[in-house]
């Protein structure tokens, strides 16, 4: 009996043993577990921070796309509006180029038509020249002017002192100058009359009307008795108003008592060209 009573007494110190051994190891387990939940509440906080941080940076970003979009589309719009003014600017350009290469070919004729006057004019006054040789310089002159031959006749040649109607030599120099203006029907004429400044007396009002009747006496001459084409033909009187030298001398007077036959090539072709 007492042999029993040890062993049913050993039992149960042994099986407090063993529940003393395993209430620690659970202890030490639930300590474990709880330090491990522990440290899983923290790196739950920290993946939630982590979450919330990355949440910002998404919203963040996203902003900067629709930013970094929106100025990607405004550049499009600004490309675009480039884009358009340079084709603009370009067209401008191009029209530019064509106006400017119109002008130099308009440049380039209208050169070679004054080219050609020069050479026309200059062969005139040649041929007036060579026409007109047998008279002295006191009683006419040729020479050229602004692109125009001026055959000035005194009045030594034409005419009496005072009168409108022409002398016999100077009919006979009429008769050359006409026979070299029929050769060519493409040469203007414009007759002016000059006297000086001593006022007329006699048959004519005054100076004016003496320089006319002059101017119209050689326009007569020149197309009835010598066929120039009369719509060639202007005549003008211009009084003592356009002297060539001093009426305070004699010398200078008899100068200004004159008649210049003006003969300049047709310029149709040029006014076409300017749009005149």
């Amino acid at each position: 009996m007492k042999k029993i009573l040890v062993i049913i007494g050993g039992i149960f110190m042994l099986s407090g043993c063993v529940a003393k051994r395993y209430l620690e190891q659970s202890q030490q387990e639930t300590a474990t577990l709880r330090a491990d939940s522990t440290e899983l509440a923290n790196r739950n906080s920290a993946l939630k921070d982590n979450v919330a941080s990355l949440n910002d940076q998404i919203t963040t970003s996203q902003k900067n796309i629709e930013d970094l979009n929106a100025k990607i589309s405004d550049l499009k719009n600004q490309i675009s509006q480039l884009g358009q003014q340079t084709t603009a600017q370009q067209n401008k350009l191009t029209e530019s180029q064509k106006s400017l290469q119109q002008q130099q070919q308009r440049l380039e004729q209208l050169q070679n038509l004054l080219n050609q006057q020069r050479e026309a004019s200059q062969e005139l006054k040649d041929k007036m020249a060579e026409a007109l040789k047998g008279f002295n310089s006191n009683e006419l002159s040729v020479y050229q002017k602004d692109g125009k031959v001026y055959v000035s006749l005194s009045e030594q040649l034409l005419f009496p002192s005072g009168s409108a109607v022409v002398n016999p030599k100077g009919v006979d120099a009429l008769s050359k100058l006409a026979a070299v203006l029929n050769l060519d029907s493409n040469v203007a004429v414009n007759i002016e009359g000059h006297t000086d400044s001593i006022p007329i007396r006699g048959r004519y009002q005054d100076n004016w009307d003496l320089s006319t009747a002059r101017a119209n006496a050689i326009v007569r001459i020149l197309v009835n008795n010598y066929k120039v084409d009369p719509t060639r033909v202007i005549s003008s009187g211009h009084s003592y108003y356009e002297p060539v030298a001093p009426n305070s001398t004699p010398e200078g007077r008899a100068k200004n008592r004159r008649t210049d036959i003006i003969l300049s090539p047709k310029l149709d072709e040029m006014y076409k060209l300017l749009g005149m």
